[in-house]
């Protein structure tokens, strides 16, 4: 006959799963989380940023254009102290066009390299979601069945024998 298994502690199971069920909730929260700040993220490249750096740029135009036309009055005007704060104002507007158009490429590229970096993570997350989701769910249900046998296995475990009380009168008839 097989040997009695020794259960010792059926709450260290029930401990275990208490943990593995606040462990899912914070996991679940975790993970949407992820997915939410990569959603955020991909909107801002290609909706928030690129408009903000297209608008510097039509801003930046604009000005360079004011800035040129102020110089080219200027210098038909033969004002020669006021030809270098042109001058100076134009190549500002310059180098602000060239930032933003800069800028511009940098979020365009970005927005192209996203998707091929951020995939393979995404994918990864997703697969984390299936455990989440499916595996962790039905090791829970299997912990439960296992706690509910074990308790039942301790419940009907063979007792050892109990002794009669001693007497401690002896009776006579």
């Amino acid at each position: 006959m097989p040997s009695p298994a020794h259960v010792t502690s059926l709450e260290a199971l029930g401990d275990f799963r208490s943990a593995l069920i606040v462990f899912l909730g914070h996991a679940h929260r975790s993970v949407d989380e992820v997915g939410d700040e990569i959603r955020r993220m991909r909107g801002r490249l290609q909706n928030e940023w690129r408009t903000k750096w297209e608008q510097e740029l039509r801003k930046s135009r604009r000005q360079l254009a004011q800035a040129e036309q102020d110089l080219l009055s200027a210098r038909l005007s033969n004002l020669r102290d006021n030809i270098s704060a042109q001058q100076n104002a134009v190549r500002k507007a310059r180098e602000a066009c060239v930032h933003a158009e800069g800028k511009i490429r940098t979020v365009k590229i970005w927005t192209r390299e996203f998707d091929n970096t951020v995939d393979p993570l995404v994918k990864r997350i997703d697969s984390l979601r299936q455990v989440l989701d499916h595996d962790l769910p039905k090791g829970l249900a299997f912990i439960v069945q296992a706690q509910k046998t074990l308790e039942d296995y301790a419940g009907s475990a063979p007792r050892p024998p109990v002794a009669p009380p001693p007497a401690s009168e002896p009776t006579t008839p």
